[in-house]
């Protein structure tokens, strides 16, 4: 295996003595060794390959003291020419968290470069230089540095770590998974390390280094035109890019569709931005398809691919009898991409090894979206297909960029199924929304051949990473990643005065009439207002409003669906007399969150009408407004035995609600998921008896009022609480 190149570690810097000048690098030929470090001694071999980097040297007598306690200032310096850090530019504003700090020093540089990369914190407002780096916290530093969570098996060694503080307890276990520690009973956490001990252990740390290969990613999915934020996701992919220059940044689909951006640009918007952040490639969701009803086709979709400056990949889908898209996806396998192509799988070199990509989109999209011509195939045996064509050409570590959900309906498509793919390595998914904190680690069920799946929530919200090791025939032998809160970050000025060009015109679109009036205010009560009525305990004309257009939306995928719910912690604002603008539907409701049907039965609806008013008369964020059943409920009496009568409209009049019968409802994708404690909801969710329909609820408004044209609304006793009569 070539050598790596990795972050932080490097084998030519120059070194710091361990008090005082720099010492030059010298070969293995010319290391002379040190009188107190014979060639038996344990430590040996880490002194020697250190000092010939140049990154630890003895004292002026020549000799090393390998058994002298290491400070806290002589590990920065250690770390800083190990890793080839930069003594910041900004030295004195690093150092300003730190009182016991001297910016004159002769390690203030050093210090610095660690602190700034994250290596370093200090405790309490200081450093503390001169005191000794404990074992614990050397643990907790080397992995720090190197960035030894990538390369952490996926099963722990055995260790006793009772002894070790809860800060470090995660690093020691670490150091011992890697191999990097035979001290399995006692760590001695709190002993401080040695100059000679510190040196194998970073030794034995490069090696583990050095003997894995690191594929790091970024990644995101279902963002739905969400721009606003768009300015600090660019800021956090320029940082993970400053950190590790090799990163991919893969898009996982439904990048269409959810915003006026999306209205208004048809995504070239959002284009503007993936070509900005450098994506390295994507995969259609089914969002993406949504303009294949209009006009013009997919013409909207193949300018989005003819414009991009990326590949995209995606193997089970046919594009062959659509005219806009065939002349865009030759439907090969290929190790030269160009961009605004579609390939059926990728190779890319990264970092001088092959990485695989393959693209999945889920089957239901026929269903979801407005195909047409396009054509989907089974996703198993199209990833199944890819894999093997892959390996044919002797890649070995393998990428599946996938649109079909996280833990969607096993039974047409999901993550979790596609896991059992031999082959794949990692899974960067979408669809569902899924906000995987971390890495999702799945066993390998034939040959040990694990796999790791990410995804990264929705709407810009989170910037996806994950780093994965590699050995040298390809099996996944370490990961970690985590989501980066983007809200926490700061807008990049290029990409902020970017967004001025598209955003401009979206200010004025929310002053544009929706083409609904209404006829007279629809407030939205709380209980702070004054009032007992809230929208969270009762029924609103609003909520009404709302649970109407659900239902009415609803009905036009699927005609069996009965009745709709909307969450009163949904519905965020009022709305004013007279003409309904875009910018007020935005704003009532503002979370973009899409229409699904859920299949329940009667028994399970009434338990979930249950848990609406079990607050009641306080109120809850999970009250639920209806459209399609009115029920009465008793506040008065224990939660879980409220609901007293509940009727389902069926034709032009309302009937008994059957527990034994089946009803499929609307609602939105956060409650159908188990959203506001909605367990049995989530049940239905975990056994595929959810479909999400795409659509965004301020859509589902928007249309509803264009409609109506006069909008007037009323509180009509389809909830009522008998208790306060």
């Amino acid at each position: 295996m070539a050598k790596r190149t990795y972050r932080k570690l490097a084998t030519t810097s120059l070194a710091v003595a361990a008090v005082s000048a720099v010492a030059p690098v010298v070969s293995a030929a010319e290391f002379n060794g040190y009188p107190d470090v014979p060639t038996d001694h344990s430590h040996y071999d880490g002194i020697k390959e250190l000092t010939i980097q140049g990154v630890v040297q003895g004292y002026p007598d020549g000799k090393f003291y390998p058994f002298k306690d290491l400070s806290r200032e002589h590990a920065a310096i250690f770390f800083t020419k190990a890793l080839n850090l930069s003594i910041p530019s900004d030295v004195d504003s690093v150092l300003s968290k730190f009182s016991d700090v001297d910016k004159d020093s002769l390690y203030a540089g050093h210090i610095a470069a660690v602190t700034k990369a994250g290596i370093f914190n200090g405790s309490g407002g200081a450093f503390h230089p001169d005191s000794k780096l404990t074992r614990e916290q050397m643990a907790t530093v080397l992995v720090l540095a190197l960035d030894l969570e990538a390369y952490n098996p996926t099963t722990n060694v055995d260790i006793k770590l009772d002894n070790v503080s809860a800060s470090h307890k995660k690093n020691v276990q670490i150091l011992a998974n890697l191999g990097l520690t035979n001290q399995l009973e006692d760590f001695r956490p709190n002993e401080a390390i040695s100059r000679g001990a510190f040196s194998t252990f970073l030794y034995k740390a490069q090696q583990v280094v050095d003997q894995h290969y690191k594929l790091s990613i970024m990644h995101t999915n279902d963002t739905h035109a969400h721009l606003d934020n768009v300015a600090k996701v660019a800021t956090a992919v320029k940082e993970v890019r400053a950190e590790k220059p090799d990163s991919l940044l893969l898009s996982a689909g439904d990048v269409f569709s959810g915003t006026l951006y999306f209205n208004e640009y048809q995504g070239q918007a959002d284009l503007a931005f993936m070509n900005l952040l450098g994506y390295d490639a994507m995969t259609f969701g089914n969002h993406e398809f949504d303009l294949g009803s209009s006009a013009e086709g997919h013409k909207g979709l193949a300018d989005f691919v003819n414009g991009a400056e990326f590949p995209f990949v995606s193997s089970n889908v046919d594009f062959s009898a659509d005219t806009n898209m065939a002349p865009l996806s030759p439907d090969t396998l290929t190790s030269a991409p160009e961009d605004g192509k579609i390939y059926n799988a990728i190779i890319k070199e990264v970092n001088g090894e092959k990485i695989g990509m393959i693209g999945l989109t889920t089957e239901e999209t026929a269903d979801l979206s407005s195909p047409e011509d396009v054509k989907f195939e089974p996703y198993l045996q199209a990833a199944r297909d890819a894999v093997a064509s892959l390996e044919a050409e002797g890649v070995n570590k393998i990428v599946a960029i996938t649109h079909i959900g996280y833990d969607d309906n096993p039974q047409v498509d999901n993550d979790q199924e596609l896991a059992k793919v031999d082959g794949i390595d990692v899974i960067v998914g979408g669809h569902s929304h899924t906000e995987l904190s971390e890495p999702v680690f799945v066993p390998g069920s034939t040959n040990d051949e694990p796999t790791v799946i990410v995804q990264a929530y929705q709407y810009h919200n989170a910037l996806g990473t994950l780093d994965v090791t590699f050995d040298e025939e390809g099996l996944l032998t370490g990961y970690a990643g985590e989501l980066i809160e983007i809200d926490e970050q700061k807008e990049d000025p290029e990409a902020a005065e970017l967004l001025k060009q598209y955003s401009t015109k979206i200010e004025e679109l929310m002053n544009k009439e929706s083409g609904g009036v209404a006829a007279e205010a629809l407030p939205n009560p709380r209980l702070g207002d004054g009032d007992a009525v809230s929208v969270r305990n009762s029924e609103t004309a609003l909520g009404n409003l709302i649970a109407d257009g659900m239902l009415a939306k609803a009905k036009t995928f699927n005609p069996n669906v009965v009745l709709a719910v909307q969450n009163g912690g949904g519905i965020r604002t009022s709305i004013d007399k007279g003409p309904i603008t875009l910018g007020e539907i935005l704003t009532v409701l503002p979370f973009g969150n899409t229409l699904a049907t859920i299949d329940l039965t009667g028994a399970e609806l009434k338990q979930a009408l249950e848990h609406s008013v079990s607050e009641a008369p306080n109120e809850s964020g999970g009250f639920l407004h209806t459209s399609g059943m009115k029920f009465t409920y008793d506040s008065s009496k224990p939660a879980g035995e409220r609901v007293q009568s509940v009727m389902v409209m069926q034709g032009d009049s309302y009937v008994e609600l059957d527990p034994a019968a089946n009803y499929t409802i609307a609602t939105n994708a956060f409650t159908a998921k188990g959203g506001d404690g909605y367990d049995v909801f989530a049940k239905a969710y975990e056994e595929g008896r959810v479909t999400d329909l795409g659509v965004a609820d301020w859509e589902n408004l928007r249309d509803h009022v264009a409609n109506l044209g006069t909008v007037d609304p009323a509180i009509e006793g389809r909830i009522t609480d008998i208790a306060a009569k």
